[in-house]
């Protein structure tokens, strides 16, 4: 148990009997997912109503050419304080800011803006990032100008130092307006920047890849350090006393596993949970013929997870929770050594596998599975174990069943995320579709299957025989019983077709699994984007799922 004692005044929200307005800063810190990169359109066009700010210059306070090191220098008019909303800048779109700081405030107000009016406390929130990043570029040290770096990556920096002006000008704001401004929370948003090419991490763009456990300990140490140093250079600008408490995601790679390994460390870091339900920025549009990267989100992902982000704050900082995120506690062999069952601590139980809301993750085999649900399991030679069935076997306990149980002594480790799906058997034909796309027959109907890919947006077919290639799919028709797969040539990973024959598999943007809790905490917005997927006017689940682990022991 994380032991914390949170002081109110940390959050700008202490003292009844003052009277005066009370701004409460949330500085956010990262890359690409942090800055709204291909986040487009826009979902959050006006004024929520929630009663939270951002400068004039908008939630992105660094930009690149625009005093980007000097950031002392940039007009004092752009820092007047107007109500959030996103922004488009080129290729960004959406943040987290309106998801985040409109939850935080509906969670405290009861889901009642009637309660804003008589409110005089509002969150304000600034970005100081840029897509692409590294640790240190965006660190005290903005490694970013360092000459070894490469000119493409180099920009003028300056990140850190622009998170810390900004404090300054919300300080000034904030005297101008006769209220206190105290900063509540630091959002940490960065970590694929620092991902090496064999599943590790590299301290710089001209250091060597690291060992494994070696490159998780040096990034767990440097968020830590990260967190101490910009929270004593906000305080002093502040003069706020204490720690600031800062909130992560778990990001993709090896990253993410450090930083839970940092939550675990820092009592002062809190560890919100992973990202890989919400839509990835494939269903974004960046331009008439063109869609993101996968590895981005639309903006009805940054807004949802934005609201993850904001109901974790509203629990540890006005509820004293002590937040953890969905995650395996311990995995031992059942007595009859036919399956495995691994404890969890679960926000709120009972836990559930979800293949309605997202796909049920499988690779089939002859006789079984060797991922299934999210989870797979290796013997100490490294060799994967069939799995037959993944089953919740108590509120807080899941059931990996084998194929046949494992030899007497036998031990074996379990990991969870892979971002396979469906398998769709073979490509009947190709054909030319409507207006320059082409399809791919089937050979019988995926109706079923294809339902919660086709609910949340695009999805990808990938082959498994033949040459490897890999294109978004786009749409979907059945024809004499049977699927037809639709998509733009253009988008073939490196040019590659797909050919008759083929095995093909459908795949989600990100790794996952399908193991959630029961959280029931009603989501501020709805998905607002109608052009992709079937979800446009429904709400945002809040749902915690299980975060991506590796090599977890059996005992």
């Amino acid at each position: 148990m994380k032991l914390r004692f949170i002081l109110l005044a940390l959050t700008g929200l202490a003292g009844a009997a003052d009277k005066a307005p009370k701004i409460s800063g949330i500085w956010m810190m990262g890359q690409s997912l942090c800055d709204g990169s291909e986040s487009l359109p826009i979902v959050t066009n006006e004024d929520t109503g929630w009663g939270n700010l951002a400068f004039q210059r908008g939630v992105r306070t660094w930009l690149p050419k625009d005093n980007s090191a000097t950031p002392e220098l940039r007009p004092a008019e752009l820092f007047k304080l107007v109500p959030l909303r996103a922004q488009t800048n080129g290729g960004l779109g959406e943040t987290v800011a309106n998801g985040m700081a409109d939850h935080w405030q509906s969670a405290r107000f009861g889901n009642d803006k009637a309660g804003i009016t008589q409110s005089a406390s509002r969150f304000l929130v600034a970005c100081a990032g840029q897509g692409g990043r590294q640790i240190q570029e965006l660190s005290i040290a903005d490694l970013s100008t360092d000459p070894r770096t490469p000119e493409s990556r180099r920009h003028g920096g300056g990140y850190y130092r622009t998170s810390l002006d900004d404090a300054r000008r919300a300080m000034a704001q904030a005297k101008s307006m006769g209220a206190n401004f105290r900063i509540a929370a630091l959002y940490w948003m960065q970590g694929e920047g620092n991902g090496g090419p064999t599943g590790s991490l590299v301290p710089t763009r001209w250091d060597a890849e690291l060992p494994r456990p070696a490159g998780l300990t040096w990034y767990r140490d440097q968020l830590i350090a990260y967190r101490k140093q910009w929270s004593a250079d906000l305080c002093a600008i502040t003069g706020q006393g204490g720690e600031l408490p800062m909130f992560t995601y778990q990001t993709l790679g090896p990253a993410g596993e450090a930083q839970l390994m940092a939550a675990d460390a820092d009592q002062n870091i809190w560890l919100v949970g992973p990202h890989y339900a919400v839509p990835s920025a494939i269903n974004s549009s960046t331009s008439p013929d063109r869609h993101g990267d996968p590895i981005h989100l639309s903006a009805d992902g940054e807004r949802w997870w934005g609201e993850q982000v904001g109901k974790v704050m509203h629990r540890v900082l006005d509820r004293s929770e002590d937040w953890q995120p969905l995650r395996p506690r311990s995995a031992k062999i059942a007595t009859d050594r036919a399956s495995i069952l691994v404890d969890f601590t679960v926000p709120h139980p009972p836990l559930v596998l979800d293949t309605t809301f997202l796909a049920r993750q499988e690779i089939a085999t002859k006789d079984g599975f060797t991922s299934l649900s999210g989870f797979r399991v290796r013997d100490t030679s490294g060799a994967l174990l069939t799995l037959t069935a993944v089953e919740i076997a108590a509120p807080a306990r899941v059931r990996l069943r084998f194929v046949r149980p494992l030899p007497a002594g036998q031990t074996c480790s379990v990991s969870y995320g892979h971002p396979f799906a469906q398998a769709l058997g073979t490509i009947a034909s190709l054909r030319s579709g409507p207006d320059h796309t082409a399809e791919l027959l089937l050979k019988s109907s995926f109706t079923a299957q294809l339902k919660p890919l086709l609910a949340e947006g695009a999805f990808f077919v990938t082959s498994l025989s033949g040459q490897t290639t890999r294109v978004a799919i786009r749409g979907t028709s059945e024809e004499n019983g049977v699927t037809v797969l639709r998509y733009d040539p253009r988008e073939l990973r490196n040019n590659v077709p797909f050919a008759a024959g083929q095995e093909i598999v459908t795949q989600r943007s990100f790794s996952y699994g399908n193991l959630r809790d029961s959280d029931p905490a009603p989501s501020t917005h709805t998905f607002a984007d109608p052009a992709y997927g079937t979800r446009a006017g429904q709400s945002y689940p809040l749902w915690n799922w299980c975060v991506l682990f590796s090599d977890l022991s059996t005992n």
